[in-house]
């Protein structure tokens, strides 16, 4: 077989280290040395996305771009620890190599370095060095690269996949290079961008930002506290708590992070996501969450303080048949039907939280607001346990995959003795600025809604308070077009002026039948 022959590769910023063994080779890897801005990160993730164009199909490059994006990331950073420890120990190779010096350990052959040099079966050696940095880290890192075949030589050619590499060799991934908040808004950008070109598909991994945003900037997340996501997608909502900390002077560092996501591609986004941005105390567990919950403490749920999630809306098999006996108490308030899976997330993130300092925010369809049956049931129990703190009605297509509108719901597990039987009503219906294939909620909607939620009053069109008696009296309905009435506008009518514009039209409507008629007669058809 002829062997693919590689670009010139650029020389490392440490490339005088002695290259006595392979951790001292590995400091060659390093590219492009200089710190790189936001701007510049965007377009080099952008462009190794645009590589895999046509053998790969766009909704699939989440799964090859993000580990291989990490990848580098480890390596890189692995050569700057070494090159500190390196000069720390006045050249003792063996005392860099050691894993103390390191955040990840990097075995042998399984660097990108390693993989740079391979010219045929790129794919074997990519694949090989996942697995080994998996194995050499198994606490934090075991199945973050995912299952993609990376040995499928029909979709990831040698050629293909050296020209990735290449790419992804020619920028300098190490901290001092790519900071971890730059970095991460950069891996965030990319994640938007996948979003963008799944479309449907992208609603089971992203949540529009500002929504997310204004979640956080409502449930307020501190310091030491427990997050908790049910079904955390690719991190988005965790990741929000821990910036909320760090924007209002907390230490997020303090923080624990905790989630849960069925799908194993997401469930790796998302660690990845968190490991960019430089959050260290977090677990993320693949497994079914309503099925399988895996934050338990003996026989019960794991309790946070704080409970946020976008669930996959009105999910019909979510696990009906075992809802009636759930071991964990998650039907307290009712079984949800079996085509609507909503308020089965309801009650697993209630049951979630911490009894003196819970709350929770979850969105979901508007539908569950309204619906009669088991969910009117449902709704029944948690008003009169005077739970639901809030409802926000959101407007239609802001969503990937749906055109539906949403809305979200705040819990509180001890509300504010001032919001005691009292419920808030927002309407944010008319928040949005309209776009071609989905309309887009912005952080000035999110400001909005934030200081209607903030004043805790009625606003006539925009905000209503209701007591829980009254709701009660309305069957439990919590639709928000119910409580909060749109102001009545009377046009005001020049009468003068219509009827001088009425008979206006009319003159000319007589003057043009005139005209017709003498047409119809010259023809000699009148």
């Amino acid at each position: 077989m002829k062997k693919l022959k590689r670009p010139d590769e650029k020389q490392s910023s440490i490339a005088d280290f002695p290259e006595k063994n392979a951790h001292s080779s590995r400091a060659r890897v390093n590219n492009s040395v200089g710190e790189i801005t936001l701007s510049e990160l965007e377009q080099y993730l952008w462009g190794a996305a645009n590589i895999l164009r046509g053998p790969v199909d766009k909704a699939d490059f989440k799964s090859y771009i993000f580990p291989l994006l990490f990848f580098k990331r480890i390596s890189d950073v692995y050569n700057e620890e070494y090159a500190v420890a390196l000069e720390e120990s006045g050249g003792d190779e063996e005392y860099a190599a050691f894993p103390e010096q390191h955040k990840f350990s990097i075995p042998e052959g399984a660097h990108w370095k390693d993989v740079r040099e391979k010219t045929e079966n790129v794919g074997q050696a990519i694949q090989f060095a996942f697995r080994e940095i998996e194995k050499a880290n198994p606490e934090r890192l075991y199945g973050i690269f995912g299952d993609v075949l990376w040995t499928n030589k029909d979709r990831l050619s040698d050629e293909l996949l050296i020209n990735l590499v290449e790419h992804f060799s020619s920028r300098n991934l190490s901290n001092s290079n790519a900071p971890p908040d730059v970095l991460g808004q950069a891996y965030e950008f990319l994640i938007k961008k996948f979003a963008d070109m799944s479309n449907r598909k992208a609603g089971e991994f992203y949540t529009p930002r500002a929504i997310v945003h204004l979640m956080g900037s409502i449930l307020k997340p501190k310091e030491a506290e427990s997050i908790y996501d049910p079904a955390c997608g690719s991190g988005g909502m965790l990741l929000e708590a821990y910036q909320y900390v760090r924007q209002h002077g907390g230490d997020s560092r303090k923080l624990k992070l905790f989630g849960q996501e069925k799908n194993l591609t997401t469930s790796s986004i998302a660690r990845i996501n968190l490991l960019l941005h430089g959050v260290e105390d977090f677990r993320i567990e693949k497994e079914d969450t309503l099925r399988h919950p895996v934050f338990r403490e003996s026989d019960q749920l794991s309790k946070f303080d704080v409970v946020i999630a976008n669930p996959p809306f009105s999910l019909k098999n979510w696990g009906f048949e075992n809802w009636a006996n759930d071991p964990f108490g998650r039907n307290f308030a009712g079984v949800p039907p079996k085509s609507y899976g909503d308020f089965a997330w309801v009650q697993h993130m209630i049951v979630s939280m911490a009894q003196s300092s819970g709350r929770m925010g979850i969105v979901l369809p508007h539908g569950a607001l309204f619906r009669s049956g088991g969910e009117s049931r449902i709704r029944k129990h948690l008003v009169d346990a005077d739970l639901v703190d809030c409802v926000i009605g959101l407007g239609p297509n802001l969503f990937y995959g749906t055109g539906i509108s949403a809305c979200i719901m705040i819990f509180r597990s001890r509300k504010e003795l001032s919001k005691k039987n009292k419920i808030l009503f927002i309407d944010a219906s008319e928040l949005y600025q309209k776009g071609r294939a989905q309309n887009f909620f912005l952080a000035e909607h999110a400001k909005t809604v934030i200081d209607l939620y903030e004043k805790f009053s009625n606003v006539e069109g925009q905000s209503a308070i209701v007591s829980t008696d009254e709701i009660k009296e309305n069957d439990y309905n919590l639709n928000i077009s119910r409580h909060v009435k749109k102001p009545r506008t009377v046009e005001k009518i020049d009468l003068r002026a219509t009827m001088e514009e009425l008979e206006k039209a009319y003159s000319e409507f007589v003057k043009s039948e005139d005209n017709m008629r003498s047409l119809l007669k010259e023809a000699k058809l009148l």
